[in-house]
């Protein structure tokens, strides 16, 4: 009788973390782009076009991707290519150096080590996280994306502001592409509650009480990051 295989090894997981609050100590997005006005004092007045968005997000009649796509709009746009992708080149290896929790680092390094698939997935926008995924040594990344009108920046998104709903279903298309990978995650907020419950084994960043509540029926490990 001929000897079965032996059982192979599982697949490696598909690891997928969230940006800002999970990794990051700070909002990444105002960081680009006040970091960027403060090189450009006489941009500054322009922030006041962010007025009307923020009012009606304050009623609710505007959501996070279109305040956020206002803030860059105002902000940023009409600035080229080549001069976004020098002030990217400056920020994220600053951001990396100092704005990001160690052991967060020491997570991303222990699964690139033990070859797991890793995504970076940010509702933050395509100005930055592909190089922060470069930068950390992702496998690929997901986000928010940016509109151009040819070399110069408009800001709105274009496509939806991946947070929440959108972000599961990216998720959703991540497990297509991956099957029969045991998935894990990371992320910070309630929002990231959304695709964490499509994980087999969900980690959750300084959660709070109320966090921590919500996140009571998940497969979770609550971490601490200083």
């Amino acid at each position: 009788m001929v000897d079965p295989d032996p059982p192979r090894e599982p697949a490696p997981w598909l690891v997928v973390f969230d940006l800002d609050g999970t990794l990051t100590r700070r909002d990444t997005l105002t960081g680009y782009a006040f970091g960027l006005l403060a090189r450009h004092p006489t941009r500054w007045w322009r922030i006041l076009g962010v007025v009307p968005a923020l009012l009606r997000f304050a009623i609710g009649k505007a959501d996070h991707g279109e305040l956020k796509g206002a803030l860059l709009h105002c902000a940023l746009g009409g600035l080229s290519r080549e001069h976004l992708a020098a002030w990217t080149a400056c920020y994220v290896p600053r951001l990396i150096r100092g704005g990001m929790f160690a052991e967060g680092l020491a997570e991303v390094s222990r699964h690139r080590e033990a070859g797991h698939h890793l995504v970076l997935m940010s509702a933050t926008v395509d100005l930055y996280v592909p190089a922060i995924a470069e930068g950390l040594g992702f496998d690929e990344w997901v986000c928010s994306r940016v509109r151009w009108h040819g070399d110069r920046l408009d800001g709105r998104l274009d496509g939806p502001n991946i947070r929440d709903r959108e972000k599961a279903q990216c998720l959703r298309t991540l497990i297509a592409r991956f099957p029969r990978r045991r998935i894990m995650g990371y992320g910070n907020s309630r929002p990231d509650l959304a695709h964490l419950r499509l994980v087999d084994k969900a980690v959750l960043v300084n959660a709070g009480a109320r966090l921590r509540q919500a996140a009571a029926d998940l497969p979770v490990d609550f971490k601490t990051w200083i």
